[in-house]
């Protein structure tokens, strides 16, 4: 029987090749002509895995000292300054706390966006060094990607309408809030999940995806609006200046002066109940200082009609259109 030899692999020659030194070495043909295998693929792949951890490293450093507040806390991360804040100063360090926590999210999902994108890549190109197909696999997971999102578009809404509300601050830690569902202080904001404490001390949980509209009274500035009753045979008119006399001498003392923004402006007669009559008078204060400047005004109001001779026909005042924080 004749036995075919097969030829020595023409690499083998070639000086300076992988081939050539295994073959040098081991003196066998078949590692000399799978160097390549053995020895500059692998190389390659853990060149790739490598080069993968430390641009991911890199870039997360680099994620995390944009998103970082400056020492002291004051100022606002580098990665906000191109956006939008409506953060208002009167939140105090509420206001940190807010920049923190939003530059904190933010910085999250560009790490998590990077670890994706750039662990993918690598990965791809491992299968490319393998020798394995690609199209069969990116075309099931375009598949499988495609049934996650109709599987999952609840938390795809909650997470798009979350980055926006980031993004566009429309509400932050600190502020006062009514977003239909829920009324309250915001006390954190994430990406799926909003969370406020109402008045009564329960924490409400909203998901982003479901806020439809928000009402926010803690932006630009906000109006105590107090409406006072008075009864059928009071006179209107002079009603009306003891009401602006005293509303403006209480503006201006040390409790309120600092909250208030402009000088008391008196409306005059708002409606008239089969009760008596309401007069109404308002002022332009700070975001989140409305409620504390009606509860002042009321009591300083209630006094001075009392010493002036008026008596309110139900003996005490309505409160404003809107509930008292």
């Amino acid at each position: 029987m004749n036995v075919v030899l097969s030829a020595p692999p023409a690499c083998i020659s070639e000086a300076g090749t992988w081939c050539a030194q295994v073959y040098s070495v081991t003196h066998n043909e078949w590692l000399a002509g799978s160097a390549g295998w053995l020895v500059t693929k692998p190389l390659r792949i853990v060149l790739i895995v490598v080069v993968a951890f430390v641009v991911r490293y890199l870039t997360k450093r680099l994620i995390e000292r944009v998103t970082t507040l400056p020492n002291g806390g004051g100022k606002i991360p580098a990665l906000l300054r191109p956006l939008r804040e409506r953060a208002p100063d009167v939140l105090g360090p509420a206001v940190i706390e807010r920049r923190r926590q939003r530059a904190t999210t933010i910085g999250s999902v560009l790490k998590s966006m990077a670890t994706f994108l750039i662990y993918g890549l690598a990965c791809i190109l491992v299968l490319g060094e393998l020798g394995i197909d690609l199209a069969p696999i990116i075309a099931s997971a375009g598949i499988v990607g495609v049934a996650l999102g109709f599987g999952a578009q609840n938390l795809v809404k909650d997470f798009l309408s979350g980055m926006f509300m980031m993004m566009e601050d429309q509400y932050g830690v600190g502020d006062v809030v009514d977003i239909g569902s829920a009324t309250g202080t915001v006390e954190a904001v994430g990406l799926r999940i909003t969370t406020l404490r109402d008045l009564q001390g329960t924490v409400w949980y909203v998901r982003n995806g479901e806020v439809l509209r928000v009402g926010n009274s803690s932006q630009g500035f906000a109006v105590a609006v107090v409406d006072v009753p008075l009864g059928y045979s009071a006179d209107v008119d002079r009603a009306t200046t003891v009401l602006t006399d005293a509303a403006t001498r209480a503006v201006e003392t040390d409790g309120l002066a600092a909250n208030v923004l402009e000088p008391v402006e008196m409306l005059g007669v708002e409606k008239v109940t089969p009760e008596g009559i309401v007069l109404r008078l308002t002022v332009k204060v700070r975001p989140g200082k409305q409620w504390a400047v009606q509860r002042a005004l009321r009591g300083q109001l209630l006094g001075a009609l009392e010493e002036a001779g008026f008596e309110p026909p139900l003996g005490r005042f309505m409160s404003a259109p809107q509930a008292d924080k």
